[in-house]
């Protein structure tokens, strides 16, 4: 049986911890709401960018783009958003394990596939295994700007842009509550639901073409989004890390009374051992 010293301790030690995990939990609680604002604050301008592509490839029969059209399948490319610190509970686990499982199911060789990976934990994760990287970028901000992730953007677009992989999907945890994180996956390339008769809400006159337009805003709808799947993402990760040390705070105040009715435990049993020596000693006198 642990020593009253050792029991002592503990119940300090995790009463630290404790605190630790009460200040990341506020903290990512915070980070939440941010994360969720920027999110929606960036869907309008997706939406509206998606309903003028939409209006050009539906109403326009002579405009065409190499993002609307399928073209053989030999190379899939993956966009694949992980966090780049741990201690969010599942979020970066559950997002591994399914898309291993896709890549098993889809693919019977590594040169049929590449990942373009968002995050420290995934990249790292990733290569140990021996999947192929087309790009990775780490160590964005908890409010990433556009800016931030135009280089890997810009590389997911000229991939298929260049006809060095033929579609490219985006794989991210969406947010559905600080509770719950649903690993997404969404076929970024070709567009050809954009192509396909989708409904027109608005007409649109074009300068100088509606090809030249076209040929401006599909790469920059891509791009869209793949920003719009981080910011997603981002509230994702503070969420699931909000919740992780929820629970982690609550284990530690079960620890704190189970340690401390242990400690009440040993002491009483040490005071009890201490009176029945006196008892002893002095019936010994007598």
């Amino acid at each position: 049986m642990a020593s009253l010293r050792e029991i002592k301790t503990r119940i300090t030690s995790t009463k630290k911890t404790k605190q630790i995990t009460k200040a990341m939990e506020m903290v990512s609680a915070a980070k939440l709401n941010r994360a969720q604002t920027n999110a929606q604050s960036y869907e309008p301008y997706t939406q509206k960018i998606r309903d003028v592509v939409t209006s050009i490839a539906s109403s326009n029969t002579e405009a065409t783009h190499p993002m609307l059209e399928e073209r053989p399948i030999k190379k899939t490319a993956y966009v694949a958003i992980f966090s780049d610190s741990g201690l969010a509970g599942g979020y970066n686990a559950n997002l591994l394990r399914s898309f291993l499982d896709k890549l098993k199911e889809r693919h019977n060789s590594t040169d049929e596939y590449g990942v373009i990976v968002v995050g420290r934990i995934g990249r790292d994760l990733i290569k140990k295994r021996g999947i192929p990287i087309l790009g990775e970028i780490t160590g964005l901000p908890d409010e990433p700007a556009f800016t931030d992730i135009k280089e890997i953007t810009r590389l997911a677009v000229d991939l298929y842009a260049d006809e060095k992989i033929d579609q490219l999907y985006l794989w991210y945890n969406h947010f559905v509550s600080p509770i719950q994180q649903d690993v997404t996956e969404t076929k970024l390339l070709p567009l050809t639901e954009l192509s396909e008769g989708a409904e027109v809400k608005q007409s649109y006159e074009y300068e100088p073409s509606a090809e030249a337009i076209l040929e401006q805003l599909l790469p920059q709808y891509a791009e869209s989004l793949i920003f719009g799947a981080l910011l997603d993402a981002k509230a994702s990760e503070f969420g699931a890390r909000m919740t992780a040390m929820s629970a982690a705070t609550d284990n530690a105040d079960g620890l704190i009374d189970d340690l401390t009715l242990s400690y009440n435990r040993a002491r009483q049993a040490a005071i009890t051992q201490e009176i029945s020596e006196i008892v002893g000693g002095a019936a010994a006198l007598e």
